[in-house]
């Protein structure tokens, strides 16, 4: 069995191409294996955070690449094309974390009936969250345009989520507002929502580019948005949380420089923005931290119970979606070229923010 990937030089993210690379299947799968065909992908900038850091969080272990490239991470739908475990079918639908490919492969472990998890060796230095695979063939909320929206927002909104139960744990660090870079981002979208929805009176400013502004008021959750430019002026004077989805050192020097003191926590999330400068050292404020995601799962799964977390999340599901129903248009795009030109432009900044990006390789 063939199969088409795209590939990418780890220290070059510009340097893409598809390649074609061999998978066992029939009677070579290994009992349990699985080979899958990735029928269709979203793609966020998170996407290209995943690319970022992918060294530093092992995500370019979970699909194997050539020496000195790596396969970024998507979350979509696959169908079992063949499978070697007498406990799932052929023609099942799986949503979970794919490579940008036209087939692969998993060892299936754990299985239930609601889902399972990819047991295979190399895949085993990440989080389990990354790992985990749900059985959707029957579940009407994977399907049409619902379907794209859980592949383009709810591995995100999960991130959003547990940021702000972070926050709100910690009562903002005593702070009366909370400033989201990279605005326009899903990610921050969707912390802006719960913490402008949930939250009251935490205010909630957004920093974007001035030509995403539009888009970023017309989401009705925040309730002041700023343009990088015009950092040295914002007022300053009570104290103020920073979630950094950007991840621009000069950016986050400039706010960090604004506020002072007064800037009482600074979580890194993301690295939509890329920009060369180093981190400068003995910033005023709160120390720059990164905000990792698995550490505030494992502790909420162990407070509220296995389902727990994810019951939290669907309850807050609906608004969710409603955002995106009367902000985002979901444009699908088939093919090489297109999967390529879509990851460019997302990793270049030129991305529309009312755009989610549904993919496939197939033509």
């Amino acid at each position: 069995m063939k199969t088409s990937e795209l590939i990418v030089r780890r220290d070059d993210l510009t340097n893409c191409q598809f390649i074609e690379t061999t998978l066992p299947e029939g009677n070579e799968l290994p009992d349990d294996w699985l080979l899958l065909k990735v029928d269709r992908f979203a793609f966020t900038a998170n996407n290209i955070t995943y690319a970022v850091i992918g060294e530093q969080l092992k995500y370019w272990s979970l699909f194997p690449a050539p020496s000195g490239y790596g396969q970024i991470p998507v979350w979509g739908f696959a169908e079992v094309l063949q499978s070697q475990h007498a406990d799932i079918a052929v023609g099942e639908r799986l949503f979970g974390y794919l490579p940008m490919a036209t087939h692969m492969v998993i060892e299936a472990a754990g299985v239930t009936p609601r889902g399972l998890r990819d047991g295979a060796a190399h895949r085993q230095e990440v989080s389990p969250v990354y790992n985990a695979y749900t059985r959707v063939s029957s579940d009407p909320a994977f399907t049409g345009r619902k379907g794209d929206e859980q592949a383009l927002m709810r591995p995100l909104f999960m991130l959003s989520f547990l940021v702000d139960d972070y926050l709100a744990e910690n009562d903002f660090f005593g702070a009366h507002s909370v400033i989201l870079s990279s605005a326009s981002s899903k990610t921050a979208f969707g912390l802006a929502f719960l913490v402008h929805s949930q939250r009251k009176p935490i205010k909630v400013i957004g920093l974007t580019s001035k030509g995403n502004v539009p888009f970023v008021r017309s989401l009705g959750c925040y309730d002041e948005v700023v343009t990088y430019d015009d950092i040295a002026t914002m007022p300053n004077e009570t104290t103020a949380a920073y979630v950094d989805m950007a991840g621009s050192a000069t950016l986050r020097a400039d706010l960090h420089r604004r506020f002072g003191d007064r800037l009482v926590y600074s979580g890194r999330i993301g690295l939509t923005h890329q920009d060369a400068a180093p981190e400068p050292d003995g910033l005023p404020g709160a120390k720059p931290v990164w905000f990792f995601a698995p550490d505030q799962i494992r502790k909420r799964v162990k407070e509220w119970g296995s389902g727990g977390l994810e019951q939290r999340i669907s309850a807050v599901w609906p608004g969710v979606t409603a955002l995106l129903e009367r902000s985002l248009t979901i444009v699908e795009s088939r093919g090489k070229a297109a999967v390529e030109q879509v990851y460019l432009d997302t990793l270049k900044g030129r991305a529309s923010p009312d755009q989610g990006h549904i993919l496939s390789v197939w033509d």
